[in-house]
């Protein structure tokens, strides 16, 4: 039996999973992460966490792949594996597609920046192309809940974010043009907060912040999308387990031609993509 470790370490949580094969199946050992500002912190606490917490020695483990911004502080083998580094760039489309079951798709990291990937199957291969990104992500999201709100933590943002009002916040189409045949609904957003009102609350402000994030990655995809001439989109990377983030993008499909895809595990998808570039699984 041959196991594999794949870790992701970057800007604010290091990622850690496996996969176990015998040459004729695979089994996922299921994935966890830490939080913490400093890289090598963060990989060695994730690792021995990870280890403790799935029986596994050392001897137990074959390899390991390394991705993430913060692999480059990495510089030496962890417990004297088999280390290795893989690009980030590959691990998020080769994790969105395996995730999705897709053989193409543009798959978007949402972490504390953006990245935007096109990955297709070819053969037994994923290839991949960085389309570009956006420093909008989880990093904005916290930045600006900091100090507009004094909030600290993305839980307390999706409590206040639940009871929000857009309408208080955000210039729609339906407020500036009294044609309700126009090409767009009048529920799409002309400006992110260009209609902040003075009764505009926390809760308010917290659901625009959030909007705007999710608006901003949203229409990058549509746009990579549409350049390919595809209409599946894969989401992966934290941003994915928060119900305001993921509404947003629901709404936005129908109006946009595209279908967002948040698949099991999604929040994990560039680590598992690390673990996968193993050739023998």
């Amino acid at each position: 039996m041959k196991t594999v470790i794949g870790i992701d370490i970057g800007g604010s949580t290091t990622k850690i999973v496996g996969f176990r094969s015998d040459g004729q199946t695979r089994e996922l050992i299921e994935p966890l992460f830490v939080r913490a500002t400093d890289a090598v912190t963060s990989v060695y606490g994730a690792f021995g966490k990870f280890t403790v917490q799935n029986h596994l020695a050392l001897s137990d483990i074959d390899r390991v792949w390394m991705t993430g911004v913060g692999s480059s502080f990495i510089s030496e083998p962890l417990y004297s594996l088999d280390c290795r580094k893989a690009s980030e760039f590959q691990c998020v489309g080769q994790g969105g597609l395996h995730l999705s079951g897709l053989d193409e798709a543009i798959v978007v990291s949402m972490g504390t920046g953006t990245a935007l990937i096109h990955a297709t199957k070819q053969g037994n291969k994923i290839v991949t192309e960085y389309l570009g990104g956006t420093g909008v992500g989880g990093g904005t999201l916290l930045g600006l809940s900091r100090q507009m709100l004094g909030v600290d933590t993305i839980e307390h943002l999706e409590q206040l974010a639940s009871e929000g009002d857009l309408t208080k916040i955000d210039l729609r189409i339906g407020d500036i043009s009294g044609d309700h045949k126009f090409q767009l609904g009048d529920d799409i957003t002309a400006s992110n907060f260009g209609k902040l009102s003075d009764i505009a609350n926390k809760n308010d402000i917290a659901l625009g912040i959030s909007n705007m994030v999710a608006e901003t990655i949203a229409m990058l995809a549509v746009f990579a999308a549409r350049n390919f001439k595809i209409k599946n989109v894969v989401l992966t990377g934290n941003l994915t387990t928060l119900p305001s983030i993921t509404k947003i993008f629901e709404g936005l499909e129908a109006t946009f031609g595209v279908k967002f895809l948040i698949p099991d595990r999604a929040q994990f998808g560039t680590v598992i993509g690390a673990a996968l570039c193993e050739p023998s699984l």
